[in-house]
Parts: structure tokens; sequence; C-alpha cells
């Protein structure tokens, strides 16, 4: 079952049919939608787990795509613009990351595990930073983009411009050297 996309694009481009409005980008810009969003959805959907979140994200990515239109001079590459809106769009909301209340009727139980030393955990945390902060510059940027901001091994390589390879072993390196930093030795 294919969702429609853009229904905005597309009433607009019927009033153009109608003669109602006269902007060829509706035309345009609707046929494409029409042709193309299949395609661009399971694009979407291969950015995240929630088919209704797919269909969002390729809302967002479309009506991004609309309003540069006129700006696009190579309407051949138009798909590799809609996957760097769905991209970047997507990041964004990585970064943004909400976080998820739910409401129950009876509180959880605590669990006989004392709760953390806060004091331990901001020990570890500054010790954590302070090491990766020892590493150089180029592994220190890809460690920060895997874990800190969780990207995956090709989207750190894309960020970066460089290959996976390179960020499989500039990380391996990294964590190698983490490993050895005597001020985590007790972490262990």
């Amino acid at each position: 079952m294919t969702t429609p996309v853009c229904t905005g694009a597309s009433t607009a481009a019927s009033a153009t049919a109608a003669g109602q409005h006269h902007h060829a980008p509706y035309a345009s810009f609707s046929s494409y939608v029409r042709a193309r969003g299949p395609v661009l959805l399971r694009t979407a959907r291969s950015l995240t787990a929630n088919p209704c979140d797919a269909e969002d994200l390729l809302q967002t990515a479309l009506a991004k795509t609309y309003v540069a239109w006129e700006r696009i001079e190579d309407h051949r590459a138009l798909d590799g613009y809609v996957r760097r809106a769905l991209l970047n769009t997507r990041t964004s909301q990585w970064r943004k990351r909400k976080v998820d209340e739910f409401a129950c009727e009876e509180l959880p139980e605590q669990g006989g595990v004392p709760a953390p030393d806060p004091a331990e955990q901001q020990s570890l945390h500054d010790a954590m930073w302070r090491a990766v902060l020892k590493l150089p510059d180029r592994q220190r940027a890809m460690v920060v983009l895997r874990y800190y901001e969780d990207l995956s091994e090709a989207q750190t390589a894309e960020v970066l411009g460089v290959s996976i390879g390179t960020v499989k072993s500039a990380v391996s390196r990294a964590l190698g050297k983490l490993r050895e930093d005597p001020e985590l030795t007790p972490v262990r």
C-alpha cells in the first residue's frame, strides 16, 4: 500500500491543470513526486524503523526540495538531492533525540542493586573525556561521531569524506589507545 506523499503539491498541480494558477514548478514537482515517490519512500524507510516516521521524513525532505525546486539546475540529479535532504533531516532528528515518557499504573520496583555513586560516574566521565582528548584530531573526530553522536560507520565516513575502511581502522586504533590509557585502567 502506497501512501500519498506531498498532497499539497498534488493539489496545486491539479489547480494548475484546471487553469486556476500558473506556476510551472507545481506541475513538474508533482509529476516528479508521483513518479519517484515509492522509491524515495523505500529510502526513507531504510533510515528509520517506523513506517510512519519514514513517511514524515519523506514529507519533510520533499518540502525542502519543493522550496529549492527552482534553484535546482540539474533535474536529472533530483533523487540525489532528495536523498541528501532525507539524510540531513534524519541526522538533525538524531541530534535532537527526544525522550519518550510512558505512563504506567504502578511504579516499577526498585532493584536490589544500589545506584552508582554520581561522583564516581562523573570521575569516570571526566577520565574518559581526557583520554579522548589525547587522541589525534582525526581519530578523536571519528570516535566522537561514532560513539558520542551515535553515527554509523558509513555516516561517519560520509561526514568526514573518507572511506568506511578508514573509519574502521582509525576507530580501532583509537579504541586500542583508550584501552591502554593509564587513567582508565581502574575501569577495566
